[in-house]
This record gives structure tokens, sequence and C-alpha cells, in this order.
């Protein structure tokens, strides 16, 4: 689950950056030793690594730094130009004998703790942000795992296969490789991350999450600070988190919703506009022709005729039975 986080909620740095290193396939049929020779010219190396001991002097405000010196003849370094090539803020390191003296530019008393921590950490040899690595043998051919990314740096190491060599540092792959890769990165690190703990899930659901991602052209959060909270309908953020926030924020600001999605249409409890809510009308009623008209016109008048006219006929047979009746009652007085 952190794992998953980190990468739907774009963190700029993974809690352990790592890379898988390919060597081109000339470098990969070498012995073990070279390719430990590659590894270590990856791996980067700090003071601490060659220093064996430290002395402050309170007295002179200056630190004594013991050096190992097999290390540093292990290392390739060379004794004289240690002090040009560490760099410690404001102080001056000079060497005397096998030791470096660290000399701070301003003379506090305060600053002595910082400046050997920050000796500590000065970097000397190999790629930074590197801190280990480990030779393995994948599928035949030797791999270099490492603790720590520097994808642009490691690209420059001669023997390097850049068209395999990975990392999960996204950020990483997006500027070395660009927006599309950074894509690709998505989906590869979900994909593994829940392969490893064995939920099987279509890959379509990360491509798309992956594509809304860097969209834009940008890896995008899918959180509150992401995607979900730059949408335009004020409901549609109110209902994923921060509700009172953003439903403040849109009354103060005045915004209005025109309820044109799904989600806004549902808290409202109204049609959705999907499936058969996708329209407002089916058909088209067709307007009355006017011959149709007309002949139902004509029929109704027709039929008014034959009516008044069978009424007409009631009429003057009974008209004709009083007749009848009357003179029949004549003749009979």
């Amino acid at each position: 689950l952190p794992r998953m986080m980190e990468i739907f909620d774009a963190r700029k740095e993974p809690r352990t950056p790592a890379m898988k290193v390919y060597l081109q396939p000339g470098y990969a049929a070498q012995s073990l030793e070279k390719i430990r020779q590659i590894a270590e010219s990856i791996k980067e190396v700090k003071a601490r690594t060659i220093i064996t001991s430290t002395t402050i002097d309170l007295t002179d405000q200056h630190i004594r730094c013991a050096l190992d010196l097999e290390k540093v003849k292990a290392l390739g370094l060379e004794l004289e130009k240690l002090p040009k090539t560490l760099k410690v803020r404001n102080a001056e390191v000079s060497l005397e004998g096998n030791a470096l003296i660290l000399t701070p530019k301003k003379k506090d008393l305060r600053m002595l703790q910082k400046i050997k921590y920050s000796l500590f950490e000065s970097h000397l040899k190999g790629i930074k942000g590197i801190s280990q690595v480990v030779v393995t043998k994948e599928s035949g051919e030797w791999v270099i795992s490492t603790l720590g990314s520097n994808l642009k740096k490691v690209f420059e190491v001669e023997g390097v296969d850049a068209t395999r060599t990975v990392t999960n540092h996204i950020f990483e792959v997006e500027e070395a490789l660009g927006i599309e890769a950074a894509r690709n990165a998505i989906i590869d690190q979900a994909r593994f991350t829940m392969g490893e703990q064995g939920l099987d899930v279509d890959i379509r659901y990360i491509i798309l999450l992956a594509d809304l991602m860097t969209v834009t052209g940008e890896i995008e959060a899918i959180g509150r600070y992401g995607i979900s909270g730059q949408k335009a309908s004020p409901l549609v953020r109110a209902s994923f988190e921060e509700t009172k926030k953003h439903l403040t924020a849109a009354a103060i600001a005045g915004e209005t919703d025109p309820l044109l999605g799904t989600v806004e249409n549902i808290m409202m409890n109204q049609v959705a506009p999907i499936g058969t809510g996708a329209f407002d009308l089916v058909g088209r009623i067709p307007e009355p022709d006017a011959a149709a008209e007309k002949k139902a016109k004509a029929a109704e008048e027709k039929a008014e005729k034959k009516a008044k006219k069978a009424e007409e006929e009631k009429a003057e047979i009974a008209e004709e039975k009083l007749e009848k009746k009357a003179k029949k009652a004549e003749e009979s007085a």
C-alpha cells in the first residue's frame, strides 16, 4: 500500500529508490571481476569511508581527521588531491601528513560539529545517491542492482545498456526519457507492486490511471492536491475529500455547478447523464401533413352531414306517424 500511494500520489522522492542496471552484450559477457569494477564505479563513496577517526581541537578550533591509506589506495584516490575533491561548506580543507585538517572560515565553536558532519557526507567518487550495489546473475547475464537512483548519471557509465536499465523513481524517468516513458514506468511499477502481493488487476485500469496522470505532459497526483482537487465541478471536488473546505471555498468564490457530470447529479438525486439519461429527446414527432389534414376535415364534414340527414329523416318519420294518428282519431270520432 505505501508503494502504491507513492506511485499514484506522484511523490517526488520514493522511500526506497532502486535501479536495475543492465550491461551491453560486450560487457555482460566479461568476468565477474570486471562487472564488479563497473558496479564499484557506480557506487557513491563518501568521505566517511576513508576516515578512521576525528579529533576536535577546541584551542585552535579545527578538526583533524585520520585517513585509512589502504582504503584511499583501493578506491583509486590520490591523497594529494583530496583537499580539492572534498567540498565542505564554511571550512577550508588541507592535508597534513596522512590527516585532513578542517579549519572553519569563521571562528565559532558551534560550527565545528556541523562541519564535521558535512565532511562525513562529502562526495568523493561514484554517482551521487547510489549507496549500495549488488551484482547478480539473471537469465544468464550479469545485472547490477542498486539502492538509490540516478538514471541520467548511470546512462553515462561506460558499458551500461540504456535501453534496458530501469529505475523505480518515476520523476527521474520523466527527466531523462520524457513523459511517455514516465507513463510506462507508472504502469510497470503498479503492475509489479500488485503482482508481488498476488493481486490480479486488469491492466486497463492501471493504463487509464497512468494516462490520466500524464495527459497534461507532466506527472500529476490522483489525490486531493492533483487531479481530484482540480476538477471544475465544486460538488465533485467536495465528494472526494475535505468536503467542508471545497464547499466553503466555492461559496466564497461564487462558483456555480451546471450539473453536467454523473457524480454531482447522483448527489442531487437527479438522473445522471449516462445511459438512458444521456439524452433529452428520443425521437421527433412529425408535423401534420396538409393533405392528410384536409382529408380528415372532409371526412369529418361528411360524417356531420350524414348525421344531420339521419336526424332529419327521423324527424319526418315521427311527424308522419303523428299525422296518421291524428287522422285516424278524427275518423273514429
